[in-house]
């Protein structure tokens, strides 16, 4: 996917009272910081914010942002939003190169019916939901999927059992678990069932 372009422009007020200003005007209080600059306070229009992360890459897009006559490969970082609204109240931009690797946080997508565990009575518990993973920027997938169709009762999804793209690192240990079913009240697991003996 292309560099998406955002225009941010530089802010020579800070503080609650200039920043509340500022998105009263709708706009966004951000600072831009990485490679040793100094950090760079601007802003960026609320608008064109939410259309950036209204993409396939989502939060992790790559941005082409434009700063004055001044242009930075970034991306989003530590967004700040409203508690209630949920809107962005405040974000940092991380200039980045194209063959660093960098840190982020991708969404987890659960596929498929975990039906051995609903019709067992159990439910399907799912103790993670965004993964930290480590990559060049333009290799960070959108979100990682986790198949649960043959998830038993009794049984989990670890970090090693999960496929992500070339490249791509989860910063977890292998055997920590990310899905679990868990069994119901009265529910029997299969490593629970006991065969019938038969009677000589």
């Amino acid at each position: 996917m292309a560099d998406i372009a955002l225009i941010a422009e530089p802010r020579t007020e800070q503080g609650s009272s200039a920043s509340r200003r500022l998105r009263h005007a709708g706009r966004i209080p951000a600072v831009v910081y990485g490679h040793g600059a100094e950090p760079i306070p601007v802003s960026v229009d609320s608008r064109a914010l939410r259309q950036v992360f209204n993409t396939a890459a989502g939060e992790n897009v790559l941005l082409d942002l434009s700063i004055g006559t001044e242009r930075h490969l970034a991306m989003a970082r530590d967004l700040q939003r409203h508690p209630v609204r949920r809107t962005i109240s405040h974000v940092d931009f991380l200039v980045v190169n194209r063959d660093e690797v960098v840190s982020a946080e991708v969404p987890v997508v659960l596929l498929g019916e975990a039906l051995h565990v609903t019709r067992g009575g159990g439910t399907v518990d799912q103790t993670t939901f965004t993964l930290p993973v480590k990559a060049k920027p333009s290799d960070i997938p959108s979100h990682v999927e986790i198949d649960i169709t043959d998830l038993e009762l009794g049984h989990a999804i670890r970090v090693a059992d999960v496929s992500v793209p070339a490249g791509v690192i989860i910063e977890l240990e292998p055997e920590t678990v990310l899905v679990t079913g868990i069994a119901g009240r009265g529910a029997v697991t299969q490593d629970e069932v006991v065969e019938p003996v038969e009677a000589n």
